[in-house]
């Protein structure tokens, strides 16, 4: 495994919605539980402002930083967009990762709350209103250890395989 900053396997995302080709219909949430979802099918509407042309296109693997804070991730989370490409507001960081990082294994490694926290308690700056002041640049200039890609290719996959499984015997019950 080796010690990079985070800047060395995703670099930032300026596509910007400017064309219209997304509408208040393809805007997306990050939610800690389901990951990267569809805002209207998940919580029932839209919360887009008047306009969506300045809003942020996330692709089909593309990694989403929310900076609100949650129960247990006061520097908010990190998902993968598993499903179908949208958009997001402004106030997400949008990364592409490179070529050599699987991107499920940025999704996996940053899922252990502690080290989500740990990450990035030293970037970021809590504002007055207790809201995050942190460039979508500044969040990857932490320290990560991945391992090579190809063993990143078999941890994601294992996690995945344990989820589904996770999943199935939640049905059952």
């Amino acid at each position: 495994w080796e010690q990079r900053k985070l800047e060395d396997y995703v670099v930032v995302s300026t596509a910007k919605n400017v064309d219209g080709r997304f509408n208040k219909e393809d805007v997306l949430s990050v939610s800690g539980e389901y990951g990267i979802v569809n805002q209207i099918a998940f919580q029932g509407r839209s919360f887009a402002g008047s306009s969506v042309l300045n809003y942020g296109i996330v692709n089909t693997g593309d990694i989403v930083y929310t900076k609100s804070p949650l129960n247990s991730n006061p520097y908010g989370i990190i998902k993968v967009n598993k499903g179908i490409p949208g958009i997001v507001s402004t106030l997400y960081a949008v990364y592409r990762p490179q070529d050599n990082v699987h991107t499920n294994f940025i999704q996996v490694y940053f899922e252990q709350h502690e080290r989500m926290n740990n990450y990035m308690h030293p970037l970021v700056n809590k504002g007055a209103k207790n809201d995050m002041k942190v460039t979508a640049e500044n969040a990857l200039k932490g320290v990560v250890t991945f391992p090579s890609r190809e063993e990143q290719v078999i941890i994601s996959e294992f996690f995945d395989r344990l989820d589904s499984l996770i999943t199935l015997h939640q049905r059952k019950y």
